[in-house]
């Protein structure tokens, strides 16, 4: 059961974590009159937009936007961990604990490390408000700052809440 929890956990925070972080991108294109298509790639989607129809400004925030619903997301499920840790589904205490994760890093990880190797994505777009280093570096802090509210804030509250999940223990019969 333990094991079928975590799975779910990963899928539905990895679903959570693109509607998120698309949705954003997604009411960004809406909101500035210049969205196109939404464009259904591998498991992943991308929000297309008229890009020529945007300042660069335009381009840096709608770029942003993802990253900036992601995060403060992660924060507000940092916040109501207790909360949630105290519910008395396992499986949402899980699932919870998945999305917090993915909302929490996903975004700086690859805002500061993972771009360099897999291609710009955003950070194509955030380089146009300020010098990719510094947005990077300032990913980078925001990684750091948020791992270590996750290990100081989340992951204690979890771990609590599962250490007391009572054990099933399968009865043999003789």
């Amino acid at each position: 059961m333990k094991r079928a929890r975590q799975y779910i956990g990963i899928l539905v925070a990895a679903a959570v974590y693109y509607l998120v972080h698309e949705g954003a991108h997604l009411l960004y294109a809406v909101l500035s009159g210049t969205f196109k298509h939404i464009r259904f790639m591998g498991i992943g989607m991308q929000i297309d937009v008229y890009a020529e129809r945007m300042t660069d400004g335009q381009m840096a925030l709608f770029c942003i936007a993802g990253a900036t619903a992601t995060l403060f997301t992660g924060i507000v499920l940092s916040a109501l961990a207790g909360r949630i840790s105290r519910q008395r589904s396992k499986l949402l205490q899980a699932v919870m604990y998945y999305i917090t994760i993915a909302l929490l890093l996903l975004d700086p990880l690859y805002l500061s490390i993972l771009c360099g190797i897999f291609g710009g994505g955003d950070m194509n777009g955030i380089s146009l408000l300020c010098p990719e280093r510094i947005a990077r570096s300032a990913f980078a802090v925001l990684l750091m700052i948020n791992g270590w509210i996750f290990w100081k804030r989340v992951l204690p509250v979890y771990k609590e809440s599962f250490l007391n999940e009572p054990e099933i223990r399968e009865h043999k019969g003789t």
